[in-house]
């Protein structure tokens, strides 16, 4: 196996580990078990666990790029008035890159890890280049992309703790309040 492929594999692998167990928790031996590499290997492929981590929420934030960017090819059609039927396409590919759960935790993590200044910047560039990148392929104004973005952290604390669409209709918590 080339290198840049071993080391796409342990991306991977570095991936599911943190989005299991967060910055602090995953040990780099665990992350070489899961890719079948040896410990010393994954340190000559990526200096530090830091450098892992960053790796790693990397390529979820791709992820997450690339499922906005068909989700835009995809508008959804005939929507009430207020919708925008990209953000709507992109707003369904979300929904469905939330099915891989490790996608959503890692993000979780990455957020959590901002503590660390080189995690935060880097977790700030990749999220201000996202919401740059729905800009472009919506148009839509600056309120409803707020407004878009703020419904997805709202999907992903509702996706975190396994609701279903019911218990987070917004509407009904504020009138009924915990369920």
């Amino acid at each position: 196996m080339r290198a840049d492929e071993r080391r796409a594999e342990v991306i991977e692998a570095a991936v599911r580990a943190f989005a299991s167990g967060g910055y602090a928790a995953t040990s780099t031996e665990e992350i070489a078990r899961l890719a079948g590499v040896s410990q010393p290997y994954l340190f000559r492929l990526f200096g530090t666990k830091q450098e892992l981590f960053i790796a790693a929420v990397g390529r979820a934030f791709e992820r997450i790029r690339l499922g906005f960017e068909e989700g835009a090819r995809h508008p959804v059609p005939d929507l009430p008035d207020g919708y925008d039927p990209v953000l709507a396409g992109i707003g369904r590919a979300y929904g469905d890159l939330l099915a891989d759960t490790s996608v959503l935790r890692i993000q979780l993590h990455a957020f959590a890890a901002c503590d660390d200044p080189t995690i935060r910047s880097f977790v700030r560039r990749e999220f201000g280049a996202l919401v740059h990148r729905v800009s472009e392929l919506s148009g839509v104004p600056a309120a409803q992309l707020r407004g878009f973005f703020a419904d997805g952290m709202l999907l992903n604390v509702a996706a975190a703790m396994e609701l279903t669409e019911a218990e987070v209709a917004w509407d009904r918590i504020c009138e009924e309040g915990p369920g």
